[in-house]
Formats: structure tokens, sequence, C-alpha cells
């Protein structure tokens, strides 16, 4: 069985989320999710259409932010790796300093301890040399940090094409295949 974890963190930009899990809903792809308190409360203002009930529906199973013991906690516990999406700055910076307070970044420092995949979709701007520093600290540990910039060269009409065009992309980074999603020369 092929599973990812997804976290949400407290970034504008839940719809990114949203997103990866609408994506991965008919794959054949277990997803594990972890939403930040500070998500829920982005969640409040920027996805007022959906219930957290209703957004927590479309993972297979959910882990409260607190449940440190959850399986994602362990590294025994296979997976594909993890999508933090969006992802802060102070998710990021407590990823790049191994800070594990929280389920959220315990599943993202299991997953850099075995080697596994982590992409952050970070949400930010500017970036101050600390957010830079972090950043790289991530990198060099073995993850990817992936902003959400939108691809200008595809014929993108809504804004959710371009939310659902950068999930995609992060998703390949998981070798996981969109096959609705158009290709440069194809």
């Amino acid at each position: 069985m092929k599973r990812i974890i997804i976290g949400i963190s407290g970034a504008s930009g839940f719809a990114y989320g949203i997103k990866a899990l609408t994506l991965l809903k008919p794959l054949a792809i277990e997803t594990h999710l972890v939403i930040s308190k500070a998500a829920k409360t982005t969640c409040c203002h920027e996805v007022s259409q959906l219930s957290i009930e209703q957004i927590t529906s479309l993972a297979d199973n959910v882990y409260p932010i607190d449940d440190i013991g959850a399986a994602i906690a362990s590294g025994s516990f296979k997976t594909m790796g993890m999508l933090i999406a969006p992802c802060s700055m102070h998710t990021l910076a407590a990823i790049a300093h191994s800070l594990s307070d929280n389920l959220l970044t315990r599943a993202a420092d299991v997953v850099l301890k075995e080697r596994r995949r982590l992409v952050l979709m970070i949400r930010e701007t500017p970036l101050h040399l600390g957010h830079i520093k972090n950043m790289e600290a991530v990198t060099l540990m073995g993850g990817i940090v992936f902003p959400p910039v939108p691809a200008l060269y595809q014929p993108l009409q809504t804004i959710d094409d371009m939310i659902t065009h950068s999930v995609a992309r992060a998703l390949d980074l998981f070798d996981i295949d969109i096959p609705s999603i158009p290709r440069w020369g194809e």
C-alpha cells in the first residue's frame, strides 16, 4: 500500500492542502492528514464554503496535532513521504531546527531521518535572512522547498487551475502522476 502524509500548517493557502487531498482521493494512495491549530484558524478565513469535517473527510486517516504517538510519528510506519501544503515559516523553522513539538513537525522530522521525501510548499513573501537560512537547512537535510509559483506558460483560466497545477507539480516530486494535468510539450 502506498501512503503519503499531508500536513496543512497555518500559512495562507489552505486551498493547497485541500487540492492535494482532492487530487490524491481517486488514486490508490492512502492519505494521512495532520492539520496545525493555526491552520484551522486560517481555514475559517480562507475556506468558508467547507467545514473542517468536510475537509478531513477527504483523507483516509486524520490525526490530532497533539497525537505525538500516532503512526506517522514512527519511522517504522512506511510512507512515500510528506507534503506540507501550505508550509508556514513557523513550521519551516521548527523542521529546520528539529523541533518536534507537535505531530506535524514530528512527522516531518521522521520523514527526514528516514531519508524519505519531504516537500514544503512555503508561503511567505518577502523573505528575510532567517527564512532563507531555514530553507537552506531543510534543503541540506534532504527536504525540498517548493513555493507554489504559478506556471504562466500553461493555459490557466482560474485560481483553481493555478492551485491544481502547483499541487500536481509538488506531487510529481513523489512520482505521483496526475493524468489530467497538461505537461510541457505534450
